[in-house]
């Protein structure tokens, strides 16, 4: 029998998060994954403190980014990889009303970091934005494919990573501890996105999912290395390639892409991109949202020992750190998890 203090579920953003939290802290652990859900996989990985539809903070942002960019660059230094691309996000305006929005907006306290007061003129002809653009300021984007990819290889070096399914009936609960095969450990994370879903110990929770689709495209003649968010985000990747996206699809919860999301995304890219371009991917994966927008994160009503981190929607990268920061001092230190993460905020 092999001994680890911790079993994680998973090993997506969350996931990740939740291990580098244990690595600090010395802790031993075993992950879990099967390759299942494709959300952190497919996702844009912008971080963006301010909400572009009605010029608002993201909740907690200060909070969130003060955790997580470290965290990203302990593990760029960790295992040699560059991951975190800061880059610009210019907020496209549609109307003179949306720029004395946006000016209202820039005095708001909360909000005054992170926006601009300097209309950018756009220079570019292959763009139409006749508004110009807002700027958004302390953004970039984490590259989460090349993040989950290397860090897969890093821990399978230290044997702390099992690539197969989780078999959920061989896991044996006691008190304090539980057992899996032939691994005993104190406690047990399920991190496992969408995938939660086939989780009997958590099945119940409120986890919608959303279908998201995006797609890449080739455009030599755009050169742009800032993103511009306007019906759709354009996010510069290298070597003339962008990202397009994203679809919200509530109905569909397969990974498959599609020929209507594909569609729409090209159409709303149509909209103010004045250059050919050819798609060279179009990719898929069921995010985990919830009607309020807010994280899952807690332990099981009756074992004590089983835990789960999700719910991370739409903004993974940025929260990712900041709830499983807030799990490991649930679970080591005793501090009480924020109200409104905390799955019991639904209990009747």
């Amino acid at each position: 029998m092999r001994e680890v203090e911790y079993i994680v579920v998973g090993c997506g953003l969350a996931s990740i998060a939740f291990c580098e939290k244990l690595r600090a802290n010395n802790h031993s652990f075993i992950i879990y994954d099967d390759r299942s859900q494709q959300s952190s996989l497919v996702a844009a990985g912008l971080y963006n403190p301010v909400i572009l539809k009605r010029f608002t903070e993201v909740w907690k942002a200060k909070e969130q980014l003060e955790i997580a960019l470290p965290t990203y660059e302990k593990i760029e230094k960790d295992l040699q990889i560059k991951i975190d691309h800061k880059l610009k996000i210019y907020r496209r305006f549609a109307s003179i009303e949306e720029q004395n929005i946006w000016f209202s907006a820039t005095d708001k306290i909360a909000l005054e970091p992170y926006l601009s007061t300097t209309i950018i003129k756009n220079s570019n002809q292959n763009v139409d934005a006749p508004y110009g653009y807002g700027e958004v300021l302390h953004a970039g984007r984490l590259d989460t494919e090349t993040l989950i990819t290397n860090y897969k290889s890093f821990m399978k070096v230290s044997n702390n990573l099992v690539e197969e399914p989780f078999e959920y009936q061989n896991l044996k609960i006691s008190k304090n501890s539980v057992t899996y095969k032939n691994v005993v450990a104190k406690n047990i994370v399920f991190a496992e996105g969408f995938g939660v879903k086939k989780n009997p110990f958590f099945k119940s929770i409120p986890l919608n999912g959303t279908k998201g689709e995006v797609i890449t495209i080739k455009a030599p003649k755009l050169r742009i290395e800032y993103a511009i968010k306007s019906s759709v985000f354009v996010i510069p990747i290298g070597n003339n390639n962008y990202t397009v996206g994203s679809t919200y699809n509530w109905s569909d919860k397969t990974n498959l892409p599609t020929d209507e999301g594909r569609a729409e995304l090209v159409k709303k890219l149509k909209t103010f991109l004045k250059c050919d371009f050819k798609i060279v991917e179009h990719v898929a994966g069921i995010r985990p949202t919830t009607k309020d927008r807010r994280p899952l994160v807690g332990e099981h009503a009756k074992n004590k020992n089983l835990f789960v981190l999700n719910g991370l929607g739409t903004r993974g990268v940025m929260i990712a750190p900041y709830v499983a920061n807030a799990l490991y001092n649930y679970i080591e230190n005793k501090i009480p998890l924020n109200k409104e993460i905390s799955i019991n905020r639904f209990d009747s």
